[in-house]
């Protein structure tokens, strides 16, 4: 993208602040994990909370969301976490109302709750037990960092999505000057 879309401005709010205030509507708690704290407190609602992401030490950068995610779980207090991008400009609060209805309709065994594309999960706009903490931490702790094969070995059910839009994220400029 060129620069940190969490602060690109659509409809004059950043992107993260945006992703923020919609989860809020489904969620008791909102955690914002990265590791530039500082550079989110601005644009952060206040009652959200700002988790740093610790990298490995042998990392030069961030070992991707799998790894953030498993930092941010165990300060997650409830049976289903919400795991969200921050670059979901279309996302909306009765979106995520839609999607948290199925909760109450999975087995047990099932670990996560997401859309599916044809290139496989949408890992990060979707529902995961924080009971997968655990075999997150496992599967990184071997070595794993790729969300669709950790993924892969879990039971997941697909999440219903009536619509595609607020899949949509941005990731290069040309995807952003695309929007509505």
């Amino acid at each position: 993208m060129g620069q940190d879309k969490a602060l690109l401005s659509r409809n004059g709010m950043p992107l993260l602040t945006h992703i923020c205030q919609v989860a809020q509507s489904v969620a008791p708690t909102v955690y914002v994990i990265t590791p530039w704290v500082e550079r989110y407190q601005a644009v952060v609602p206040e009652d959200c909370h700002i988790l740093p992401e610790c990298c490995p030490p042998d990392c030069q950068r961030s070992p991707g969301p799998l790894w953030g995610f498993s930092q941010a779980l165990p300060f997650c207090q409830t049976t289903w976490v919400l795991l969200l991008a921050c670059d979901l400009p279309y996302l909306t609060v009765a979106d995520l109302q839609t999607m948290s209805q199925y909760l109450t309709s999975v087995s047990a065994t099932t670990m996560a709750i997401l859309p599916r594309s044809t290139q496989g999960w949408e890992p990060l706009c979707g529902f995961y037990r924080t009971s997968c903490w655990e075999n997150v931490t496992l599967f990184l702790n071997q070595g794993g960092r790729s969300f669709q094969t950790w993924l892969n070995e879990q039971s997941v059910a697909e999440l219903p999505t009536s619509h595609r839009r607020f899949l949509f994220n941005c990731n290069t400029p040309e995807d952003w000057l695309g929007l509505e």
